[in-house]
């Protein structure tokens, strides 16, 4: 019995894993470009009562032995990178990406990756996230810029009233061997690791990469409706480990009182 409490103990606590897991999700639903996670779990070791193949008095073999096992654990917990629906808002800044690839910002000095296309300009006309950071290649709109267009490939053109061309750039997009290797970082950010392997650059719609869509932005990949079906599961699952340590609790309980 004594087993079996330890192994519900640590069924109840990959499924409070899987809770926090699904709340950040449904928390997310409506950030633009967030990735929802997955909870991956493996079983535990196994203890061998009777091996499997041993040979038994009279001769023969044991077919199957007894293996009892210890219980699950969480073995990782996944960002899925898979395409997120559009929303149309009609602003110049607003970009979404469609397709593979990651916008590229410097925060503090350092560089981070998005999908979160929700720009702005700042004091000095520099294309920002919504905290600041500046997109890179930087670009600054000049002043007296009407027209403002970024087509598909990413050529990002500035005119004025005329069509005059104030100013023109390139935007290009990154993409990673393992997107899912990525640490995310709060603030729609993600930081290259050793896992997610280093980025490549590329023109949008070549080598792979996704396009981009002005005055569009990707919303959350969460599905609500996946996400409660996922959690009244969980919610099951807790409560079959919980009845599980209350059925081996009382077992010990009928057990001490025969001692008595």
């Amino acid at each position: 019995m004594i087993r079996a409490l330890f192994s519900a103990r640590t069924g109840m606590m990959a499924q409070q894993l899987q809770l926090d897991t699904i709340s950040n999700n449904l928390a997310n639903v409506n950030t633009a470009g967030f990735k929802k996670s997955r909870t991956q779990f493996e079983d535990l070791l196994y203890q061998e009562l009777r091996g499997v193949g041993a040979q038994t008095a009279s001769g023969g073999q044991i077919p199957a032995g007894i293996q009892v096992g210890m219980g699950v654990r969480p073995v990782s917990v996944q960002k899925l990178f898979t395409q997120g629906n559009y929303t149309e808002t009609g602003n110049d800044l607003d970009w979404a990406i469609q397709g593979q690839g990651f916008f590229k910002i410097v925060h503090n000095g350092e560089e981070f990756y998005t999908r979160a296309g929700s720009f702005t300009r700042d004091a000095d006309g520099y294309i920002v996230t919504q905290n600041g950071d500046r997109l890179q290649p930087e670009f600054s709109i000049p002043i007296g810029t009407t027209n403002l267009t970024v087509d598909s490939d990413g050529q990002i053109t500035a005119k004025d009233n005329a069509q005059t061309v104030l100013a023109s750039a390139q935007i290009n997009l990154y993409n990673f061997v393992n997107p899912g290797g990525l640490k995310a970082m709060g603030g729609n950010l993600y930081r290259e690791s050793d896992a997610s392997g280093t980025p490549t650059e590329s023109i949008p719609g070549s080598d792979g990469l996704g396009t981009i869509a002005q005055r569009f932005i990707e919303t959350s990949n969460v599905d609500v409706t996946e996400e409660m079906i996922n959690l009244i599961t969980t919610q099951r699952a807790f409560e079959i480990s919980s009845k599980a340590v209350t059925t081996a609790d009382r077992i010990l309980e009928i057990g001490n009182n025969i001692i008595r």
